[in-house]
């Protein structure tokens, strides 16, 4: 987790497909609908949209109409809900939650950096929702961290 914070494909897709099928009305797509609007790969989306599934973030209905649909509306759905649906936790340090983390001697404070970094991405995915994603409204401290100069540059 040291210096870097890693947004997988299959998070990005992830949420990406749910923003795209918040945004239409009637809020229903199939997944290829869902692929082509957003450039996914069809087959990996299929396994995204059936975390989704299972993760109640998203429902299915087979048949001539059938397709996608979210199970509740878009303001209560958080980014971190998506995530957490295709990737698990969002933040773990060698394969466990921070505050599991033991460290010897002068070590020892790491763990509350480990829970402090998991903090900070909280604030962030779990106070910013699909609809504010499409209104183009995102929250006011998302807002501040992202107008800051170094935000933009890489380290």
């Amino acid at each position: 987790m040291i210096g870097l914070v890693h947004i997988t494909a299959r998070a990005d897709y992830a949420v990406r497909a749910v923003v795209q099928l918040a945004s239409l009305q009637p809020a229903s797509a199939t997944r290829q609908q869902l692929a082509e609007a957003q450039d996914i790969p069809g087959k990996f989306l299929e396994t995204i949209l059936g975390d989704l599934r299972r993760a109640g973030i998203l429902d299915a209905q087979r048949g001539a109409t059938g397709g996608y649909r979210l199970t509740k509306p878009p303001a209560e759905i958080t980014i971190a809900d998506i995530v957490r649906a295709t990737e698990g936790p969002l933040a773990a340090v060698r394969g466990m939650p921070p505050e599991d983390t033991i460290y010897p001697g002068p070590a020892q404070p790491l763990t509350r950096v480990w829970v402090a970094v998991r903090a900070s991405l909280r604030e962030v995915l779990e106070h910013t929702t699909v609809a504010d994603v499409i209104a183009d409204r995102l929250p006011e401290h998302v807002i501040e961290l992202q107008k800051r100069p170094d935000s933009w540059t890489r380290r």
